[in-house]
């Protein structure tokens, strides 16, 4: 063959090479986006939810081991949102296809500028991201029942070996299942991996339950959780998805009040109770309409300026 065919030929291959792996490309980049896109939509749909949670290890010997936790729930998680780089998940409990309950919410944020920390005492400190240390990244922002803040994490998505996992360890307020029982710590370090699985997802969690003082952190003990998501058909949810669409706009006006509060760019301390009541008792359980004016009204009432006007 003559050689001068040779070598065109080896420098078109030379050059396709040079396309698909130079890291001076984007292509590889955006197909590593999509691959973190199609991996937390994954998390969309309809699950049958497991809980198991146990206490692993004291650092001291006298500690009172807490008893393991076990609760299923079946749960529809819907799509609110979803641009370039936002994707928005409300979880949804439904009970006897008759009973449902907005359960805890999940935003994710690509490269986002900024999280809220949570620092103890139903208070969040606000924390502007490093542009360089968050490329490439997504931020899980997690958000209680009634929206407010709960905690947030800045990671990246790894592929590999046909696996699709997020790991960041974030602080968190109590849970539910246990800030009605115990006080005897008040920061829980959140160890959280999500990984996408054949017939669903886990979220596998390492934690440290913590005492926090303002000098000090001081570990009480440490547990093992398994929250694993079982796929099933939508239409085994469709009471789920019923729900939503009949509430599904006073909760964006809520999502939308609580987004002009984080814009503000502040540390934010909430009062626990206001009238006696917690905030989702008010969403939840009043027999009003609420409309976006009274929303933002509410939640302000909520919002404790003194003390964080004192701290500055």
């Amino acid at each position: 063959m003559n050689n001068n065919i040779i070598s065109k030929a080896s420098l078109l291959v030379s050059l396709i090479g040079w396309i698909v792996f130079s890291p001076q490309i984007s292509f590889g980049q955006q197909d590593k986006k999509s691959l973190d896109i199609s991996a937390i939509k994954a998390m969309v749909g309809c699950y049958d939810v497991e809980f198991k949670y146990t206490e692993t290890f004291a650092p001291e010997v006298d500690y009172e081991k807490a008893y393991d936790y076990t609760s299923a729930a079946f749960e529809w998680a819907e799509l609110v949102e979803e641009s370039e780089n936002r994707i928005v998940i409300q979880h949804l409990l439904i009970i006897n296809d008759s009973t449902i309950i907005k359960h805890w919410r999940q935003d994710w944020i690509y490269e986002d500028e900024n999280q809220y920390r949570f620092d103890g005492d139903n208070k969040w400190v606000y924390e502007p991201l490093d542009e360089q240390k968050r490329k490439g990244t997504w931020t899980q922002n997690v958000h209680q029942v009634d929206d407010s803040p709960r905690y947030s994490g800045t990671a990246t998505w790894t592929h590999a070996d046909g696996l699709s996992a997020w790991y960041h360890k974030a602080d968190s307020p109590l849970p539910r299942r246990e800030y009605t029982k115990r006080s005897d710590y008040n920061v829980m370090k959140r160890g959280n991996r999500v990984q996408i699985l054949d017939d669903g997802w886990l979220h596998e969690q390492d934690n440290d339950k913590v005492i926090r003082t303002d000098s000090s952190d001081v570990l009480l003990a440490q547990e093992k959780g398994y929250n694993t998501y079982h796929k099933k058909s939508d239409e085994e949810c469709l009471a789920g998805q019923k729900y939503w669409k009949e509430h599904n706009e006073m909760w964006a006006d809520v999502r939308a009040v609580w987004d002009d509060v984080f814009d503000d760019q502040k540390d934010l301390k909430l009062h626990k109770k206001v009238e006696g009541k917690l905030l989702y008792e008010h969403l939840f359980f009043s027999t009003n309409d609420w409309q976006k004016d009274e929303i933002q009204e509410l939640i302000g009432k909520y919002i404790d300026t003194k003390e964080i006007a004192s701290e500055k």
